[in-house]
């Protein structure tokens, strides 16, 4: 059997479909080629039409199905990823009412506010294990308050993924972990949370009802069948957030295990059993993907904005026109410390694990004299691995404790520099992987489907391309570091 993965994300739309039996990418492509638009008609806003996320989906299929050739038609699920806290609303005829109101939206934080002050921080942090915050339920509070005369036409809201889905199935499901990701449920209940749904004024009909993200949450209609090319009746068997799906596809399913991205910003996703929350707020918790009742699973995130947009930053302005391969060789001749240089990269907004404080990017112990740029690239890789120990360490506290962080082989991650820093400062190895969020998806719909019969066979093709272990002759040196960059950031 072939399984088609689909990654619905800000910038683009990518598809892959993997042979099941081997786990190995036989075709995949991404649209458009640039970027997809967002909107902005305020300062802070951002919309997307769903339309063209449905658009940019077709084109990615189409280009798969001619790489496949007549194998397209063994394609036996689906699987979908997507951008995580968007809102969709339609009206009872499915008809989208307005754009879509995505994850970088931050037109809701105040209402989340009001909501978190309201209700009470006790109850938000212990039963709904996060801040209403600028999520999804504080989007359409903001559609309530801002556009009544619409909010009264809306029939369901969906996230991004639902939509898709909805589209290809023509039913309106969403999932568990997605109902988390929205901030609408009680953790400690089990159930949609009753108290926010009356705070906001929320009809419980408005929401769809929830499936387990791996199940059949509908098949492929005809019409849209033909119109991608591909056999009627396939299940769409999985769904998730980007970012649980992401640590779905590193085989980040088990408390302990730790998925981590460094892309522009970066992203720590651990998996606990344990319900636990962080009294300041500083990382989001939802229900993983393979969550169940009798099987706790839940998946703690933490977000670090200011991280590989330092290095590229870095590689824009430093004037040397380097690739980050030459960056990296030459951050790898200067030893572990900088030579006394110390950056902090938080020069991309608000930090929230820095309770929302701002404090920009510095650079503290510059040399004229002795420093170059070979050590503003090590200083710059040494502060990004330093803010993961930094974050790691406050997941410590909500019951994460890894033994292994897991990676793509991609962005940050590429840099032996990098990792070399991560590994020593937090004592554990780094795994990589070459695997993305279309492959994740498409994994999760082999599971969902019952091609897998285990969590265990899914992954069975999924394999190593690289390892990093804690250099004992250069943790010493990387620890002296890590205590002289915190010590600055305390000055904040």
């Amino acid at each position: 059997m072939l399984l088609l993965g689909i990654d619905l994300g800000s910038s683009s739309v990518k598809a892959s479909v993997i042979e099941g039996e081997s786990g190995s990418c036989l075709a995949s492509a991404f649209y458009p080629k640039d970027e997809m638009k967002i909107t902005a008609l305020k300062p802070g806003w951002a919309e997307q039409e769903p339309e063209t996320w449905w658009s940019n989906l077709k084109s990615a299929i189409l280009d798969c199905n001619s790489q496949l050739g007549t194998i397209k038609d063994k394609i036996g699920a689906i699987g979908i990823s997507y951008q995580m806290h968007g809102l969709v609303a339609i009206d009872r005829n499915y008809n989208v009412l307005r754009p879509s109101i995505i994850w970088c939206d931050s037109r809701a934080v105040k209402i989340g506010e009001r909501a978190f002050n309201t209700l009470g921080s006790e109850f938000c942090l212990s039963r709904l294990l996060n801040s209403p915050g600028n999520f999804t339920a504080a989007k359409l509070a903001w559609v309530k308050e801002n556009e009544p005369q619409l909010f009264e036409r809306i029939h369901k809201i969906m996230l991004p993924g639902d939509y898709l889905a909805m589209r290809m199935t023509g039913e309106v499901v969403t999932s568990f972990s997605g109902l988390s990701e929205g901030i609408f449920w009680d953790f400690r209940s089990n159930r949609l949370s009753e108290e926010l749904m009356s705070f906001f004024g929320f009809k419980q009909e408005m929401i769809p009802e929830p499936a387990e993200s791996f199940s059949v949450q509908g098949s492929l209609l005809m019409d849209i069948a033909s119109e991608f090319g591909l056999p009627e009746g396939i299940p769409v068997s999985y769904r998730a957030g980007d970012q649980p799906n992401n640590a779905l596809s590193l085989n980040v399913l088990n408390p302990g295990d730790v998925a981590a991205t460094a892309g522009t910003s970066g992203v720590i996703y651990g998996v606990t059993d344990q319900t636990k929350f962080d009294p300041q707020s500083r990382v989001n918790t939802f229900l993983h993907v393979n969550h169940s009742a009798g099987h706790k699973r839940l998946g703690v995130l933490l977000c670090i904005n200011g991280t590989g947009i330092l290095n590229s930053w870095l590689k824009r302005n430093t004037g040397s026109g380097l690739s980050y391969d030459q960056m990296n060789n030459m951050a790898s001749k200067v030893a572990p410390g900088s030579e006394g240089l110390t950056i902090l990269p938080f020069g991309n907004g608000s930090e929230r694990m820095l309770l929302n404080k701002d404090t920009g990017c510095t650079v503290s112990g510059l040399n004229f004299n002795t420093n170059t740029n070979s050590h503003l690239y090590r200083a710059a890789q040494e502060g990004i691995a330093f803010s993961f120990r930094y974050g790691l360490d406050i997941m410590k506290e909500t019951g994460i404790d890894p033994g292994i962080i897991r990676a793509g082989n991609a962005n940050m991650f590429l840099s032996p520099v990098f990792r070399e820093a991560l590994s020593c400062i937090t004592g554990v190895g780094i795994h990589l992987y070459n695997t993305d969020g279309s492959i994740g998806a498409a994994r999760g719909a082999g599971i969902g489907c019952g091609f897998y019969k285990s969590e265990k066979e899914a992954f069975a093709g999924l394999k190593t391309v690289g390892e990093t272990l804690p250099d004992k002759s250069k943790t010493t040196a990387y620890n002296e570091a890590y205590f002289k960059w915190k010590k600055l950031l305390a000055t904040f």
